[in-house]
Protein backbone atom coordinates (compact mmCIF):
# COMPACT_ATOMS: atom_id res chain seq x y z
CA UNK A 1 0.00 0.00 0.00
CA UNK A 2 1.30 3.07 -0.86
CA UNK A 3 1.96 6.41 1.23
CA UNK A 4 -0.55 8.20 0.08
CA UNK A 5 -3.30 5.39 0.56
CA UNK A 6 -1.84 4.62 3.96
CA UNK A 7 -2.55 8.18 5.27
CA UNK A 8 -6.38 8.23 3.47
CA UNK A 9 -7.04 5.08 5.02
CA UNK A 10 -6.18 6.27 8.52
CA UNK A 11 -8.19 9.33 7.97
CA UNK A 12 -11.42 6.96 6.90
CA UNK A 13 -10.49 5.12 9.90
CA UNK A 14 -10.35 7.70 12.76
CA UNK A 15 -13.26 8.88 11.00
CA UNK A 16 -15.39 6.14 11.13
CA UNK A 17 -14.50 5.75 15.05
CA UNK A 18 -14.86 9.30 16.14
CA UNK A 19 -18.59 8.90 14.34
CA UNK A 20 -18.93 5.44 16.20
CA UNK A 21 -18.31 7.61 19.82
CA UNK A 22 -20.87 9.75 18.70
CA UNK A 23 -23.33 7.18 18.08
CA UNK A 24 -22.10 4.83 21.18
CA UNK A 25 -22.36 7.58 24.19
CA UNK A 26 -26.03 8.76 23.63
CA UNK A 27 -26.88 4.58 23.11
CA UNK A 28 -24.75 3.56 26.53
CA UNK A 29 -26.98 6.78 28.30
CA UNK A 30 -30.19 4.96 26.86
CA UNK A 31 -31.23 8.20 24.58
CA UNK A 32 -31.51 7.01 20.82
CA UNK A 33 -34.81 6.42 19.63
CA UNK A 34 -35.79 3.06 19.04
CA UNK A 35 -38.09 3.59 15.85
CA UNK A 36 -38.19 6.43 13.02
CA UNK A 37 -41.39 7.47 14.59
CA UNK A 38 -40.02 7.82 18.24
CA UNK A 39 -37.39 10.17 16.83
CA UNK A 40 -39.50 13.32 17.21
CA UNK A 41 -39.73 13.12 20.75
CA UNK A 42 -36.62 11.71 21.67
CA UNK A 43 -34.02 13.66 19.59
CA UNK A 44 -30.46 12.31 20.69
CA UNK A 45 -28.80 15.46 18.45
CA UNK A 46 -28.89 17.33 21.98
CA UNK A 47 -28.05 16.75 25.84
CA UNK A 48 -31.11 15.98 28.11
CA UNK A 49 -29.94 19.55 29.55
CA UNK A 50 -30.32 21.76 26.20
CA UNK A 51 -33.22 19.40 25.13
CA UNK A 52 -34.53 20.34 28.70
CA UNK A 53 -34.12 24.22 27.91
CA UNK A 54 -35.16 24.37 24.63
CA UNK A 55 -38.01 23.19 25.72
CA UNK A 56 -38.91 26.17 27.34
CA UNK A 57 -38.31 24.15 30.99
CA UNK A 58 -36.02 24.99 33.75
CA UNK A 59 -33.67 22.04 34.37
CA UNK A 60 -33.47 22.93 38.24
CA UNK A 61 -37.09 22.95 38.93
CA UNK A 62 -37.42 19.45 36.97
CA UNK A 63 -35.16 18.18 39.44
CA UNK A 64 -37.49 18.18 42.15
CA UNK A 65 -39.33 15.34 41.05
CA UNK A 66 -36.54 12.91 41.79
CA UNK A 67 -37.15 14.17 45.45
CA UNK A 68 -40.69 13.72 45.33
CA UNK A 69 -40.77 10.25 43.74
CA UNK A 70 -37.49 9.35 46.14
CA UNK A 71 -39.77 10.35 49.28
CA UNK A 72 -42.96 8.02 47.71
CA UNK A 73 -40.40 4.75 47.35
CA UNK A 74 -39.60 5.83 50.73
CA UNK A 75 -42.64 5.85 52.30
CA UNK A 76 -43.51 2.81 50.61
CA UNK A 77 -46.13 4.03 48.53
CA UNK A 78 -44.49 2.47 45.16
CA UNK A 79 -41.38 0.45 44.48
CA UNK A 80 -40.36 2.30 41.67
CA UNK A 81 -41.29 4.66 38.88
CA UNK A 82 -40.49 5.70 35.52
CA UNK A 83 -41.16 9.62 34.68
CA UNK A 84 -41.39 11.35 31.76
CA UNK A 85 -41.70 15.04 30.62
CA UNK A 86 -42.32 16.36 26.89
CA UNK A 87 -42.58 19.62 26.06
CA UNK A 88 -42.54 21.01 22.22
CA UNK A 89 -42.09 17.90 21.17
CA UNK A 90 -38.95 17.30 22.87
CA UNK A 91 -38.05 14.98 25.91
CA UNK A 92 -37.17 17.53 28.69
CA UNK A 93 -36.99 14.43 31.35
CA UNK A 94 -36.85 10.88 31.66
CA UNK A 95 -35.48 8.85 34.39
CA UNK A 96 -36.16 5.64 36.27
CA UNK A 97 -36.57 5.93 40.07
CA UNK A 98 -36.45 2.54 42.35
CA UNK A 99 -36.42 -1.45 41.53
CA UNK A 100 -39.41 -2.69 39.14
CA UNK A 101 -39.26 -5.84 40.58
CA UNK A 102 -38.69 -6.65 44.98
CA UNK A 103 -40.23 -9.94 44.84
CA UNK A 104 -39.03 -12.95 44.45
CA UNK A 105 -35.59 -10.86 43.95
CA UNK A 106 -34.93 -7.37 43.27
CA UNK A 107 -34.68 -5.39 40.01
CA UNK A 108 -33.74 -2.29 39.52
CA UNK A 109 -35.82 0.18 37.64
CA UNK A 110 -35.23 1.23 34.12
CA UNK A 111 -36.35 3.75 31.68
CA UNK A 112 -37.55 0.61 28.53
CA UNK A 113 -40.04 -1.03 31.34
CA UNK A 114 -43.32 -2.21 30.14
CA UNK A 115 -45.93 -1.58 32.45
CA UNK A 116 -49.53 -2.56 33.00
CA UNK A 117 -51.07 0.43 32.09
CA UNK A 118 -54.62 -0.72 34.02
CA UNK A 119 -57.47 1.96 32.59
CA UNK A 120 -54.80 4.26 30.83
CA UNK A 121 -56.74 1.19 28.19
CA UNK A 122 -59.53 3.59 28.24
CA UNK A 123 -57.92 6.16 26.35
CA UNK A 124 -54.99 4.56 24.78
CA UNK A 125 -56.88 1.57 23.17
CA UNK A 126 -60.90 1.85 23.48
CA UNK A 127 -61.53 5.79 23.16
CA UNK A 128 -59.12 5.84 20.52
CA UNK A 129 -60.50 2.90 18.35
CA UNK A 130 -64.56 4.43 19.73
CA UNK A 131 -63.38 8.55 17.94
CA UNK A 132 -62.18 6.39 14.91
CA UNK A 133 -65.26 4.77 14.32
CA UNK A 134 -66.70 7.75 14.37
CA UNK A 135 -64.48 9.83 12.00
CA UNK A 136 -65.29 7.29 9.75
CA UNK A 137 -69.24 7.57 9.81
CA UNK A 138 -69.92 4.01 10.57
CA UNK A 139 -70.70 4.86 14.38
CA UNK A 140 -72.11 8.26 15.80
CA UNK A 141 -72.02 9.48 19.41
CA UNK A 142 -75.70 9.93 19.81
CA UNK A 143 -76.32 6.47 18.50
CA UNK A 144 -77.91 4.26 21.33
CA UNK A 145 -75.82 1.12 22.37
CA UNK A 146 -78.95 -1.19 21.51
CA UNK A 147 -78.35 -0.37 17.55
CA UNK A 148 -75.35 -1.92 17.73
CA UNK A 149 -75.47 -4.18 20.32
CA UNK A 150 -79.03 -5.38 20.44
CA UNK A 151 -78.69 -7.54 23.00
CA UNK A 152 -78.10 -4.24 25.56
CA UNK A 153 -81.82 -3.72 26.53
CA UNK A 154 -83.85 -4.35 29.75
CA UNK A 155 -83.54 -2.77 33.41
CA UNK A 156 -83.05 0.66 31.92
CA UNK A 157 -80.23 0.44 29.59
CA UNK A 158 -82.38 0.96 26.02
CA UNK A 159 -81.92 4.45 26.20
CA UNK A 160 -78.00 4.60 26.99
CA UNK A 161 -75.88 6.26 24.35
CA UNK A 162 -72.38 5.67 23.05
CA UNK A 163 -71.64 8.81 24.42
CA UNK A 164 -73.02 8.42 27.62
CA UNK A 165 -70.66 5.29 28.13
CA UNK A 166 -67.24 7.29 27.37
CA UNK A 167 -68.13 10.09 29.87
CA UNK A 168 -69.42 7.84 32.68
CA UNK A 169 -72.98 8.73 32.60
CA UNK A 170 -74.71 5.87 31.54
CA UNK A 171 -76.20 4.91 35.12
CA UNK A 172 -74.34 1.67 35.10
CA UNK A 173 -73.12 0.14 38.00
CA UNK A 174 -69.29 0.52 38.48
CA UNK A 175 -68.52 -2.68 38.30
CA UNK A 176 -69.28 -6.29 38.39
CA UNK A 177 -70.24 -7.60 41.98
CA UNK A 178 -67.38 -9.16 43.77
CA UNK A 179 -69.92 -12.07 44.64
CA UNK A 180 -70.65 -12.72 41.01
CA UNK A 181 -69.45 -15.99 39.68
CA UNK A 182 -68.43 -15.93 35.90
CA UNK A 183 -65.98 -16.61 33.73
CA UNK A 184 -64.87 -16.46 30.50
CA UNK A 185 -65.22 -13.26 27.80
CA UNK A 186 -69.04 -14.70 27.20
CA UNK A 187 -69.74 -15.12 30.87
CA UNK A 188 -68.91 -11.55 31.47
CA UNK A 189 -71.13 -10.48 28.39
CA UNK A 190 -73.87 -12.18 29.73
CA UNK A 191 -73.79 -11.00 32.74
CA UNK A 192 -73.85 -7.33 31.06
CA UNK A 193 -76.71 -8.14 28.75
CA UNK A 194 -79.17 -9.43 32.05
CA UNK A 195 -77.93 -6.05 34.25
CA UNK A 196 -80.30 -2.92 35.35
CA UNK A 197 -78.70 0.35 35.68
CA UNK A 198 -78.71 2.23 38.90
CA UNK A 199 -79.45 5.90 37.91
CA UNK A 200 -81.00 6.97 34.92
CA UNK A 201 -78.77 7.45 32.17
CA UNK A 202 -77.35 11.17 31.88
CA UNK A 203 -77.97 11.30 35.75
CA UNK A 204 -74.94 11.41 37.29
CA UNK A 205 -71.23 10.06 37.18
CA UNK A 206 -70.23 6.62 38.20
CA UNK A 207 -66.85 5.54 37.00
CA UNK A 208 -67.92 1.87 35.70
CA UNK A 209 -65.40 -0.69 33.85
CA UNK A 210 -68.88 -1.83 32.58
CA UNK A 211 -69.40 0.81 30.62
CA UNK A 212 -65.93 0.45 28.53
CA UNK A 213 -66.89 -3.37 28.63
CA UNK A 214 -69.78 -2.56 26.57
CA UNK A 215 -67.41 0.19 24.45
CA UNK A 216 -65.08 -2.89 23.52
CA UNK A 217 -68.18 -5.03 21.58
CA UNK A 218 -69.27 -2.11 20.04
CA UNK A 219 -65.51 -1.62 18.12
CA UNK A 220 -66.67 -5.81 17.55
CA UNK A 221 -69.49 -5.10 16.35
CA UNK A 222 -68.94 -2.22 13.90
CA UNK A 223 -65.15 -3.13 12.98
CA UNK A 224 -66.01 -6.77 12.88
CA UNK A 225 -62.83 -6.86 15.08
CA UNK A 226 -61.73 -7.67 18.68
CA UNK A 227 -60.21 -4.66 20.16
CA UNK A 228 -57.13 -6.19 20.85
CA UNK A 229 -56.46 -6.92 17.07
CA UNK A 230 -58.06 -3.58 16.26
CA UNK A 231 -55.94 -1.42 18.23
CA UNK A 232 -52.54 -3.37 17.59
CA UNK A 233 -53.61 -2.51 13.46
CA UNK A 234 -55.32 1.01 13.39
CA UNK A 235 -53.49 2.60 16.91
CA UNK A 236 -50.40 0.97 17.68
CA UNK A 237 -48.95 -0.37 14.44
CA UNK A 238 -49.42 3.18 12.53
CA UNK A 239 -47.79 4.93 15.20
CA UNK A 240 -44.82 2.90 15.62
CA UNK A 241 -45.84 1.54 19.25
CA UNK A 242 -43.63 -1.52 19.27
CA UNK A 243 -43.78 -1.49 23.20
CA UNK A 244 -47.48 -1.94 23.68
CA UNK A 245 -50.10 -4.96 23.04
CA UNK A 246 -53.04 -6.66 25.01
CA UNK A 247 -51.09 -10.07 26.27
CA UNK A 248 -47.93 -9.48 25.88
CA UNK A 249 -45.42 -11.71 23.57
CA UNK A 250 -43.15 -13.99 26.47
CA UNK A 251 -40.19 -12.45 25.03
CA UNK A 252 -41.07 -9.01 26.68
CA UNK A 253 -41.55 -10.63 30.20
CA UNK A 254 -37.91 -9.52 31.89
CA UNK A 255 -38.77 -6.05 31.17
CA UNK A 256 -42.35 -6.06 32.45
CA UNK A 257 -42.71 -4.93 35.89
CA UNK A 258 -44.85 -7.42 37.88
CA UNK A 259 -47.73 -6.79 40.02
CA UNK A 260 -49.25 -9.07 42.81
CA UNK A 261 -49.46 -12.92 43.64
CA UNK A 262 -52.61 -14.34 41.14
CA UNK A 263 -53.83 -17.87 41.18
CA UNK A 264 -52.63 -19.70 38.22
CA UNK A 265 -54.26 -20.38 36.21
CA UNK A 266 -57.32 -18.69 35.77
CA UNK A 267 -60.32 -20.25 36.95
CA UNK A 268 -62.53 -21.53 33.60
CA UNK A 269 -65.33 -22.24 35.58
CA UNK A 270 -66.34 -22.44 39.82
CA UNK A 271 -65.06 -25.99 40.32
CA UNK A 272 -61.75 -25.58 38.57
CA UNK A 273 -59.57 -25.71 41.35
CA UNK A 274 -55.75 -24.57 41.49
CA UNK A 275 -53.51 -24.04 44.91
CA UNK A 276 -50.74 -22.68 42.80
CA UNK A 277 -50.00 -18.90 43.04
CA UNK A 278 -47.55 -16.70 41.04
CA UNK A 279 -46.57 -13.34 40.48
CA UNK A 280 -47.99 -11.68 37.45
CA UNK A 281 -45.73 -10.67 35.26
CA UNK A 282 -47.54 -10.09 31.84
CA UNK A 283 -50.90 -10.85 32.81
CA UNK A 284 -53.33 -8.47 33.11
CA UNK A 285 -53.70 -7.12 36.94
CA UNK A 286 -57.44 -6.30 36.61
CA UNK A 287 -59.86 -9.01 38.05
CA UNK A 288 -62.46 -8.89 35.71
CA UNK A 289 -60.19 -8.58 32.80
CA UNK A 290 -57.97 -11.23 33.82
CA UNK A 291 -60.84 -13.17 33.98
CA UNK A 292 -62.04 -12.47 30.37
CA UNK A 293 -58.62 -13.65 29.04
CA UNK A 294 -56.44 -10.63 29.06
CA UNK A 295 -58.74 -7.98 26.70
CA UNK A 296 -61.39 -6.09 27.58
CA UNK A 297 -61.64 -2.01 26.93
CA UNK A 298 -61.37 -1.13 30.35
CA UNK A 299 -57.77 -2.54 31.18
CA UNK A 300 -55.44 -5.04 29.62
CA UNK A 301 -52.80 -2.75 27.63
CA UNK A 302 -48.87 -2.98 28.82
CA UNK A 303 -46.90 -0.22 27.26
CA UNK A 304 -43.44 1.92 27.62
CA UNK A 305 -43.04 5.13 28.69
CA UNK A 306 -41.66 5.78 25.39
CA UNK A 307 -44.85 4.47 23.21
CA UNK A 308 -47.14 6.28 25.61
CA UNK A 309 -45.23 9.41 25.15
CA UNK A 310 -45.72 8.72 20.95
CA UNK A 311 -49.11 8.36 21.97
CA UNK A 312 -49.68 11.62 23.55
CA UNK A 313 -47.90 13.75 21.07
CA UNK A 314 -49.84 12.59 18.70
CA UNK A 315 -52.70 13.83 21.08
CA UNK A 316 -50.60 17.38 21.55
CA UNK A 317 -50.68 17.29 17.61
CA UNK A 318 -54.26 17.34 16.54
CA UNK A 319 -54.47 13.57 15.93
CA UNK A 320 -51.35 13.32 14.10
CA UNK A 321 -47.72 12.46 15.11
CA UNK A 322 -44.66 13.73 13.44
CA UNK A 323 -43.92 15.37 10.43
CA UNK A 324 -46.11 13.80 7.42
CA UNK A 325 -47.10 10.88 10.10
CA UNK A 326 -49.58 9.03 10.22
CA UNK A 327 -53.13 10.25 11.13
CA UNK A 328 -55.25 8.30 13.71
CA UNK A 329 -57.64 10.96 14.20
CA UNK A 330 -59.73 14.00 12.98
CA UNK A 331 -58.88 17.32 14.74
CA UNK A 332 -62.49 17.34 15.55
CA UNK A 333 -62.06 13.88 17.07
CA UNK A 334 -59.44 15.13 19.64
CA UNK A 335 -61.34 18.46 20.41
CA UNK A 336 -64.05 16.48 21.31
CA UNK A 337 -62.24 14.51 23.73
CA UNK A 338 -60.57 17.03 25.01
CA UNK A 339 -63.66 19.21 25.63
CA UNK A 340 -66.65 19.14 28.44
CA UNK A 341 -69.03 16.57 27.38
CA UNK A 342 -70.87 15.92 30.79
CA UNK A 343 -74.29 16.76 31.57
CA UNK A 344 -74.55 20.80 31.76
CA UNK A 345 -73.75 21.82 35.60
CA UNK A 346 -72.31 17.90 36.24
CA UNK A 347 -69.80 18.49 38.90
CA UNK A 348 -68.00 15.67 37.20
CA UNK A 349 -66.59 17.13 34.00
CA UNK A 350 -65.08 14.39 31.74
CA UNK A 351 -64.59 14.30 27.84
CA UNK A 352 -64.59 11.67 25.71
CA UNK A 353 -63.00 9.24 27.64
CA UNK A 354 -60.77 11.62 29.30
CA UNK A 355 -60.78 13.10 32.59
CA UNK A 356 -60.79 16.92 32.77
CA UNK A 357 -61.85 17.44 36.34
CA UNK A 358 -62.94 15.12 38.59
CA UNK A 359 -62.33 13.25 41.82
CA UNK A 360 -60.05 11.41 39.68
CA UNK A 361 -57.60 14.35 38.23
CA UNK A 362 -55.14 13.88 40.19
CA UNK A 363 -52.20 13.86 37.55
CA UNK A 364 -53.10 17.33 37.05
CA UNK A 365 -52.14 18.41 40.12
CA UNK A 366 -53.17 22.05 41.46
CA UNK A 367 -51.08 24.35 39.11
CA UNK A 368 -52.14 22.90 35.56
CA UNK A 369 -55.79 24.81 34.98
CA UNK A 370 -56.48 23.43 31.69
CA UNK A 371 -55.58 19.74 29.82
CA UNK A 372 -57.07 16.27 30.28
CA UNK A 373 -55.34 12.95 30.92
CA UNK A 374 -56.31 9.55 32.90
CA UNK A 375 -54.96 7.66 35.64
CA UNK A 376 -54.75 3.89 36.01
CA UNK A 377 -55.19 1.23 38.82
CA UNK A 378 -51.90 -0.19 38.75
CA UNK A 379 -50.34 3.51 39.41
CA UNK A 380 -50.39 4.80 35.83
CA UNK A 381 -50.77 8.21 34.36
CA UNK A 382 -50.99 10.83 31.45
CA UNK A 383 -51.49 14.39 31.86
CA UNK A 384 -52.11 16.46 28.72
CA UNK A 385 -51.41 20.52 29.15
CA UNK A 386 -52.64 22.01 25.17
CA UNK A 387 -51.87 25.33 26.46
CA UNK A 388 -48.00 24.69 27.64
CA UNK A 389 -47.38 22.10 24.56
CA UNK A 390 -46.72 19.79 26.90
CA UNK A 391 -47.46 16.72 29.13
CA UNK A 392 -46.50 14.23 31.79
CA UNK A 393 -45.65 10.58 32.08
CA UNK A 394 -46.20 8.82 35.21
CA UNK A 395 -45.51 4.88 35.49
CA UNK A 396 -44.98 2.62 38.18
CA UNK A 397 -46.48 -1.03 39.69
CA UNK A 398 -47.64 0.74 43.23
CA UNK A 399 -49.50 -2.82 43.40
CA UNK A 400 -46.22 -4.78 43.65
CA UNK A 401 -45.62 -6.85 45.73
CA UNK A 402 -48.88 -6.98 47.61
CA UNK A 403 -51.26 -4.08 46.90
CA UNK A 404 -49.74 -0.93 47.35
CA UNK A 405 -50.42 2.27 48.46
CA UNK A 406 -52.44 5.52 47.19
CA UNK A 407 -50.34 7.83 45.01
CA UNK A 408 -52.64 10.55 44.17
CA UNK A 409 -50.04 13.12 46.45
CA UNK A 410 -47.17 11.91 44.12
CA UNK A 411 -49.14 12.67 40.90
CA UNK A 412 -49.86 16.07 42.10
CA UNK A 413 -46.54 17.08 43.87
CA UNK A 414 -45.02 15.85 40.12
CA UNK A 415 -47.43 17.95 38.13
CA UNK A 416 -46.88 20.94 39.86
CA UNK A 417 -43.17 20.62 40.13
CA UNK A 418 -43.58 20.15 35.88
CA UNK A 419 -46.34 23.21 35.83
CA UNK A 420 -43.09 25.40 38.20
CA UNK A 421 -40.79 24.30 35.60
CA UNK A 422 -42.40 25.70 32.39
CA UNK A 423 -40.83 29.27 30.96
CA UNK A 424 -42.88 31.11 28.40
CA UNK A 425 -45.88 29.96 28.05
Amino acid sequence: MSLTKRILFGIVVCGLCFCGIIFIQPLIRGELPETPLQAAVFSSSESPESQTETAGLSLSGLQNIEAAVEASIKAGELPGAVVLVSRHGKTAYLKAFGNRAVRPQTEPMTTDTIFDIASLTKVVATTTAIMQLVDKGVLRLEDPVIRHLPRFTGGGKENITVGQLLTHYSGLRAGFPASLEWYGHAAALEEIWKDRTVNTPGSAFIYSDLNFIVLAEIVRAVSGKALDTYSREHIFEPLGMTETAFNPPAGWTARIAPTEMRQHPPPTSKDSKSTEYKMLRGGVHDPTVWKMGGVSGQAGVFSSARDLAIFAQALLNRGVYGAGGERILSEAAVTAMASPQSPPKAKSVRGYGWDIDSEYSSPRGTLFTDGYGHTGFTGTSIWVHPPSDSFVIILSNRVHPTGGRNINNLRRAIADVVAAAIQNM
